[in-house]
């Protein structure tokens, strides 16, 4: 069956769009938490914790919810189906690792804490990248 277009077109778009944004994240967002100072950590923290989400939430669950669509209407590319696996890592290593670690820095600069976020970051940025290029790959 060929990809439902639009539907094909919106999943990729905003998988793509999360690329970029992890990348961001990676590069530029984390490695900077280091210098903010210990004092206004916390407040700064909570600020981009609240504002980061505002993007990155609609963006998540856009994806999820049109992979689920496009199951459902029975896409059954094999780079589509292949790129559900880092899907499932990036929810994964998001509620069960960069969470707990965004709640223990919540508290304050905790250096151990911020040195795992950016580390462990690394296999979300990879899988979110392997997923945009596997779509690239899709018969469509």
């Amino acid at each position: 069956m060929t990809a439902p277009g639009s539907w094909f077109e919106l999943h990729a778009a905003l998988c793509w769009a999360l690329v970029g944004l992890i990348w961001v994240v990676q590069l530029v967002l984390y490695p900077s938490f280091a210098l903010v100072g210990k004092d206004s950590f916390p407040r700064y923290h909570a600020t981009h914790s609240r504002r980061i989400t505002l993007v990155v939430a609609p963006l998540m669950l856009g994806e999820l919810a049109t992979a689920a669509v496009l199951l459902w209407l029975g896409f059954r590319d094999p780079f589509f189906l292949g790129s559900l696996i880092p899907l499932a890592v990036i929810w994964i290593s998001t509620g069960m690792v960069q969470v707990p670690l965004h709640d223990r820095l919540s508290a304050g600069f905790d250096a151990l804490a911020h040195r795992r976020l950016v580390s462990t970051n690394v296999w979300r940025t990879a899988a979110w990248t392997l997923r945009g290029l596997a779509l690239c790959a899709c018969d469509l």
